[in-house]
């Protein structure tokens, strides 16, 4: 669905745009009007609502209980619908970019069913912990065909 590393920037009114590709894969979700943008590891994920509407639905099935509640507060609790305006961009809620420390230059990710987006610096650093991660699992990434 959603792949491919995008740089771009957050204007002064918090807007970003999401590359047309994504645009695109939207629409084959019956999704194009809007994503759901939450928290997530120092920098967001932006969902279509159908996707986001199961994530919710699973949580909600775990046992109630710390790891329930640690999932409303942390992931559903701060997500946001930001719909698309003509341009292709959505209006980043302030509360999510000093979150995610998005000032002005981005990098949007995608993620197969999700869409992340990134300060340049944080996406960088979580990169290389991703790198040292998959180096330290060689077989892994061999079974996988890498």
């Amino acid at each position: 669905m959603f792949q491919g590393e995008f740089n771009n920037t957050v204007d002064p009114k918090g807007r970003a745009s999401i590359p047309t590709a994504f645009r695109e894969a939207l629409k084959d979700t019956g999704d194009e009007g809007a994503l759901v943008v939450t928290k997530a590891d120092g920098g967001l994920a932006a969902y279509p609502a159908s996707v986001w509407q199961q994530i919710c639905e699973r949580v909600m099935a775990l046992p109630p209980g710390p790891r329930r509640e640690a999932n409303l507060r942390t992931r559903i609790a701060p997500a946001r619908e930001c719909c698309f305006d003509r341009q292709g961009r959505i209006q980043i809620p302030q509360s999510l970019r000093e979150y995610a420390d998005l000032d002005k230059d981005i990098v949007v990710v995608g993620m197969i069913e999700k869409i992340e987006i990134w300060n340049q610096q944080r996406h960088a650093a979580a990169t290389g912990e991703s790198e040292a991660l998959l180096r330290d699992d060689a077989q892994g990434q061999a079974d996988l065909g890498f």
